[in-house]
């Protein structure tokens, strides 16, 4: 018989909340509950203060769940803001809040960003890692994107993350790459409805909680925009660098600069600029056709300073490649579209990026 939702709440009020005396879903820290056949999944909000506290709850939750028959439970403890302290209006000194940290055994992170959604960032950010892999280095993809997640889709990756010990996760691999994204944790077509603090949280779990073992780059594909993700990118983890993809109309350019703005204010260095969908040459006829203009992001790079990285054509082949779980850079690895992204791997493992 299907698990019910009801059915699950029931299990989970055997629960005791250690904060408040009630039960947790009574306490209301059970949040983004989903009942898929046998597959359970729910997340656990407690104050950051709270954390250890809960450890011990949250797997006596998945314990009472897997005690109804559920073959998957996966429950995830995020942390709210805690309320900010009053001013301290007697001048005297606050700790200083803790900077970014490394990942353990990633060298270095490189973050994929875009200023608006619909550029080819996630694209770029697959194929960039399969290309960099095939060059033989030692590359993750973290899929931040959470509201979007495209990363288990384009890299032919499915299944639910393993986790041996209820603190660490096991990442996903394919194509050489060592890939974690949010879109493994719920349905495909599943909207992903959460608060600012369950993003921070659940991204900070994703970078400091997956075992993601020795790696030469960690790619982090964000979502668009200068939003929770970014920021909390920023500040908890060591950035190396940002390298922000744009197409090259003048709309998308507006973006784009909102957000290499913002790395320069949270003290990211950009890398360098990426004009994707560059230009477009008919398969039948041979024209080249430049269909979102030309030459607006080697301008913008060279205004700032900064290198263009790669100029990536718009070919149907490309998306097509995405679309069936297998990067152009795996499925046609001679093709001239898959070269554009084994000569942007190789410029930035020449200058030392990646």
């Amino acid at each position: 018989m299907a698990l019910t939702r009801d059915a699950v709440l029931a299990a989970l009020k055997a629960v005791a909340d250690p904060a408040s005396g009630q039960d947790i879903v009574s306490a209301g820290v059970v949040r983004a509950l989903n009942v898929d056949g046998d597959a359970v999944r729910f997340v656990i909000e407690v104050a950051p203060d709270q954390a250890t506290a809960y450890g011990p709850v949250r797997l006596a939750a998945e314990e009472a769940v897997k005690a109804l028959g559920a073959a998957s439970v996966s429950a995830v403890m995020t942390a709210h803001s805690a309320p900010k302290p009053p001013p301290d209006l007697k001048g005297g000194a606050r700790p200083k809040p803790a900077g970014p940290e490394k990942i353990p055994g990633v060298d270095r992170i490189l973050a994929i960003a875009s200023g608006k959604g619909g550029v080819g960032k996630s694209t770029v950010s697959a194929n960039l890692a399969c290309a960099l892999a095939a060059e033989g280095r030692k590359v993750g993809l973290l899929d931040a994107d959470v509201y979007g997640p495209s990363q288990p889709r384009m890299l032919g990756v499915s299944g639910r993350p393993a986790s041996p010990d209820g603190k660490t996760i096991l990442p996903m691999r394919n194509f050489g790459v060592t890939m974690m994204s949010i879109g493994l944790m719920v349905n495909e077509g599943q909207a992903v409805v959460w608060r600012g603090p369950m993003l921070m949280g659940a991204l900070q779990q994703m970078m400091m909680q997956v075992q993601w073992g020795a790696l030469d780059v960690l790619l982090v594909d964000l979502p668009p925009g200068t939003g929770d993700v970014q920021m909390t990118l920023s500040q908890k983890a060591h950035v190396d660098g940002a390298v922000v993809v744009s197409t090259p109309q003048d709309v998308a350019l507006l973006d784009a600069r909102k957000g290499i703005d913002m790395f320069n204010q949270m003290n990211v260095p950009i890398v360098g600029l990426i004009e994707n969908m560059s230009t477009h040459i008919c398969s039948n006829c041979g024209h080249e056709e430049h269909i979102f203009g030309h030459g607006g992001v080697a301008a913008e790079a060279a205004k700032l300073g900064v290198p263009l990285l790669a100029e990536i054509p718009l070919h149907l082949d490309i998306r097509k490649a995405a679309d069936g779980g297998a990067p152009i850079v795996v499925s046609k690895p001679d093709s001239a579209q898959a070269g554009a992204f084994r000569d942007l791997a190789r410029t930035l493992i020449s200058a030392g990026k990646a």
